[in-house]
C-alpha cells in the first residue's frame, strides 16, 4: 500500500474509532472539548479556548456560558488584564470530565476485549508509541 492510500485508510478508521467511543458521550462533543482543553491546558480565555477548537469567538463563548450556568467551569478576573475572564474547571467539572472519559474507555476497552485476539492486543499496544508519534507531528514537520 503506498503512502498516500496509507494515509486516507488510518485517517479513515481512526474517524470511525472516534465516533464509536464517543457514541457513548453524555454531553455535547464542545462542552466536552472546552472540559479537556481546561484540564490539559490549565486556564485560559475564551478567545483561547476558541482559536484551540478553530471556532468563532461567539460559538466558544455559548459553550462557555453553558458550562458556567452548570457549575462545570468558574470564570475569574485575568490577572494581566481586567477586561478578560480566566476559565478553570470546577470540582463537578472534572468529575464529569472523568466520567466522560471513563465512559469512553470502557467501550472502547469492551471492543478490544470483544474483538482482538491476545496477539492481536500485542499488536495494538505495539502500535501505541507510533500512533503517538503521528498525532504530535505537526504541520510542515
Amino acid at each position: 500500500m503506498d503512502d498516500s492510500r496509507l494515509a486516507e485508510e488510518l485517517r479513515l478508521t481512526i474517524g470511525r474509532l472516534v465516533r464509536t467511543v464517543r457514541a457513548v458521550d453524555t454531553m455535547p462533543p464542545g462542552e466536552a472539548a472546552v472540559l479537556g482543553y481546561l484540564d490539559r491546558g490549565g486556564p485560559l480565555t475564551t478567545a483561547e479556548i476558541a482559536q484551540q477548537r478553530g471556532v468563532s469567538h461567539q460559538s466558544a463563548a455559548k459553550t462557555v456560558k453553558g458550562l458556567l450556568k452548570q457549575g462545570l467551569v468558574r470564570a475569574e478576573a485575568h490577572p494581566d488584564d481586567g477586561r478578560k475572564l480566566l476559565l478553570t474547571l470546577t470540582a463537578a467539572g472534572h468529575d464529569r470530565l472523568a466520567e466522560e472519559r471513563r465512559r469512553r474507555a470502557d467501550r472502547l476497552g469492551s471492543a478490544i476485549n470483544a474483538v482482538l485476539s491476545p496477539d492481536e492486543r500485542k499488536t495494538l499496544e505495539a502500535a501505541l508509541p507510533l500512533l503517538s508519534r503521528l498525532s504530535t507531528h505537526g504541520p510542515g514537520e
